[in-house]
């Protein structure tokens, strides 16, 4: 028998369509994966599973039964905080592809910082003609702000690229041929002698706001910043103070507070930003869609739940 599962997501038409092609193109004929809004009042009653996407907390409230949700996406901070205290189990795409890609856009964007690409683009603006002396890689400390599976996997590509890595998390953790630093003091440590910090730690109560005035200020003066995280790991006043006196050379930021972007808002025009549209490491279809197979049919066939997110940690 076909299982009905349900399909809850905030994403616009086009975005759903193309999941429920994929992920029907390897869940059949095991299991239909629909809309929510065209399941039905009695499937929706005997459902233990759904699969999401940013859903709205109101319509998995629809689902009385539910037991745990597979997440399309990795980070799942803002479903964890949304969703009332349950026993609901939250299940986060954790899909090698993607650390693939995120240690390709880390290595891309620290390239661009390292040759200087933003003063380039500035005097072709200017019509200006001017070479500037190149460093070597080994002379680029990069930090890595978290070192989890994104972390972990950008810190090696650096290193094979010839650049000088360290890295840093909230409790200590060790990488082979990594130079590490934990906690509040070791954070200090590594950002004094840091040219390059990126940041992939994900969106908790205490990484909210961590790389502050403070954060900010222990950084090697003219160092530049990636945030490829979450927004609010950031403080924008502070960080926009810092790059207006130029303690901070340059800032890509993929992720935002408030996504998209406002217009108007001044990381827009800030001669010293690059603003990217959430596209550093974006699910891939594909490869996502076999994880959430492999997932699924292990529930359908024996009952178990994947490994789920401490709901009190947010990741």
């Amino acid at each position: 028998m076909t299982r009905i599962i349900p399909f809850v997501t905030r994403s616009g038409k086009s975005e759903a369509a193309g999941w429920l092609t994929a992920l029907n193109g390897v869940l059949a004929p095991h299991a239909e994966i629909r809309l929510l809004a065209d399941v039905s009042q009695a499937d929706r009653q005997v459902t233990e599973l759904a699969i999401v996407a940013n859903p709205d907390p109101a319509e998995l409230l629809l689902l009385p039964n539910l037991k745990w949700v597979q997440s399309l996406w990795a980070g799942v901070e803002r479903m964890a905080a949304e969703l009332p205290p349950s026993s609901l189990k939250i299940v986060r795409l954790v899909d090698p592809q993607m650390a693939e890609t995120m240690s390709e856009a880390v290595l891309a964007w620290t390239l661009y910082l390292h040759r200087d690409m933003p003063t380039y683009a500035r005097q072709q603006a200017q019509q200006r003609w001017q070479e500037h002396d190149l460093k070597l890689p080994e002379d680029q400390t990069v930090t890595l702000l978290g070192l989890g599976h994104l972390g972990a996997a950008a810190a090696q590509r650096l290193k094979a690229n010839g650049f000088t890595v360290q890295g840093w998390s909230r409790s200590e953790k060790t990488l082979d041929g990594i130079r590490t630093f934990s906690g509040e003091a070791g954070l200090k440590q590594a950002l004094a002698t840091t040219h390059i910090a990126v940041v992939l730690m994900p969106l908790t109560s205490e990484t909210r706001g961590l790389m502050g005035k403070e954060a900010l200020a222990a950084l090697k003066p003219g160092a530049s910043l990636i945030n490829f995280a979450r927004g609010p790991v950031i403080d924008d006043s502070a960080l926009l103070e810092a790059l207006d006196n130029g303690h901070v050379k340059h800032a890509v930021l993929d992720v935002f507070a408030t996504e998209p972007l406002p217009a108007g808002h001044r990381y827009w025009t800030h001669p010293s930003v690059t603003v990217l549209p959430h596209i550093s490491a974006p699910t891939i279809k594909k490869t996502a869609s076999q994880l959430v197979k492999r997932n699924v049919m292990a529930f359908l066939n024996t009952g178990e739940i994947p490994a789920a997110i401490d709901r009190s940690r947010g990741y």
